[in-house]
């Protein structure tokens, strides 16, 4: 066996049923100085990638037998971290888009493009191993957290943003999704580039063409100059679509050009202009329903959300309440040059209890007000529930908690087993005279669950 060449830039393993491809993948590649083992099958693969130690596996989707979603998931067991990059042909987008939320890097159409075939390679080169760039320690500062789920979202999101992927950001109105981009945005490649937000419902339609796309002088009454759109003025860097979903459906159509030409035609112009923006999108909305009632378009929907991130809503990460209040009252004290306020600690105890529909732009607007009508550095409970009126809650404490738990874990079980006792304490693990107990304590007839 030849020596390997460790001068070379990574180790890449092809996985095809087509020897034609196969041939011209392989010779692209070795042209760009990288060492390359192509193989026909995907059963082959897992044979050769435990002795290759490939930096990056690049596999068709479509093959006979074990198909590359199966390898993926097969070498995700197997190699945890190694990149997977899936060729599809075109027309099985959906596939692609499943293929890398399972885990694949991302995805390259058929006829495989030279050019990009090579970016494609020379990112997920980058970010194997050791992080592609340096960035700050505090790329995330500004979302304050210590709830679990969060920090798996954060995780997620500095993996992504080693790539250009694009990504689609759930959430409920003030759960801080545009927070969200501009950490993506800190960490990637593109962080000393611009970073452009725009409000997808906050203009009307004419407008929002104009802010996104340009326009020239004399496109329309009053276009007295050429415009610049926010996909230029972005350039190079990040464009957030906030509120993606009440884009009407005339601008999803020229969104969707842009997306597939990474070109830009301005109102009024005839000329299209080359932009390299990365695109992240947000919104509140359920574009899956709105997709299925035709109010958005199905082809954009999977452009967008190559990956998908949710954001949890306050009420489920009532940790970070009082981490948040802190933040906000040092941010507010600075902002006014004044005192930095305190809450009472059963202030403190009603802003974790409450409701919280508004999430974390409500939370600040209460703090606010608070701040501002204090007449005291201790801002009082009573202020607090003045504050919160309707949304004001009170936390069920452990013993009730437990108790509604149980009496619903109970119930269900019943209704399983359609009020046989017998059956229902097996299930439960319980002798059936305890199991007795357990229901006259919580009030639960057996009896109304029989014929259920």
């Amino acid at each position: 066996m030849a020596p390997k060449n460790t001068d070379r830039k990574g180790k890449i393993l092809l996985v095809d049923d087509d020897p034609g491809l196969l041939r011209l993948l392989s010779i692209r590649l070795r042209a760009e100085d990288y060492e390359v083992e192509a193989v026909e099958s995907a059963e082959r693969a897992l044979s050769v990638v435990h002795h290759f130690h490939p930096d990056l596996v690049i596999t068709d989707l479509r093959m006979d037998k074990m198909d590359g979603i199966a390898l993926l998931k097969e070498l995700q067991n197997r190699s945890p971290g190694l990149r997977v990059v899936i060729i599809t042909a075109h027309g099985t987008i959906p596939d692609a888009v499943t293929a890398t939320q399972g885990g694949a890097f991302g995805f390259l159409t058929k006829p495989v493009d030279k050019d990009e075939l090579i970016a494609t390679v020379e990112r997920a080169m980058k970010v194997s191993g050791s992080p592609a760039i340096d960035v700050a320690e505090d790329w995330a500062a500004e979302i304050i957290t210590r709830n679990s789920r969060l920090k798996e979202t954060l995780n997620q999101a500095k993996m992504v943003a080693a790539t250009d992927t694009r990504v689609l950001i759930n959430g409920e109105s003030g759960t801080g999704k545009e927070l969200l981009a501009r950490a993506i945005h800190k960490a990637s490649e593109r962080h000393d580039k611009p970073f452009v937000a725009i409000n997808c419902s906050a203009m009307a339609e004419n407008l929002l063409e104009s802010e996104l796309f340009g326009h020239e002088k004399g496109a329309f009454t009053g276009a007295t100059r050429n415009h610049k759109g926010l996909f230029q003025a972005a350039d190079g860097g990040t464009l957030l679509l906030d509120e993606i979903g009440d884009m009407p459906m005339r601008l999803q159509v020229k969104l969707l050009r842009v997306l597939q030409e990474n070109q830009v035609r301005p109102v009024g112009s005839t000329e299209a202009l080359p932009v390299n923006v990365r695109i992240l999108s947000a919104t509140h909305r359920d574009l899956l329903d709105m997709m299925r009632e035709g109010r958005f378009r199905e082809d954009l929907y999977y452009r967008l959300n190559v990956v998908n991130m949710r954001l949890p809503p306050l009420n489920d990460r009532r940790e970070d309440i009082p981490l948040l209040v802190s933040h906000f009252l040092k941010e507010i004290a600075e902002e006014t040059a004044s005192e930095r306020k305190v809450y009472a600690p059963e202030a403190v105890e009603l802003l974790v209890s409450a409701e919280w529909p508004g999430n974390i732009r409500q939370l600040y607007n209460v703090v606010k007000q608070n701040v501002a009508l204090s007449r005291s550095p201790v801002i009082s409970g009573e202020l607090v529930q003045s504050s919160l009126g309707e949304h004001a809650g009170k936390l069920a404490s452990f013993s009730d908690a437990r108790d509604e738990f149980t009496r619903n874990y109970l119930s269900q079980i019943l209704q399983i087993t359609g009020g046989n006792v017998s059956q229902a304490a097996r299930l439960a693990k319980r002798n059936r005279t305890d199991f007795y107990k357990l229901l006259s304590r919580h009030d639960l007839n057996p009896d109304s669950f029989k014929g259920n």
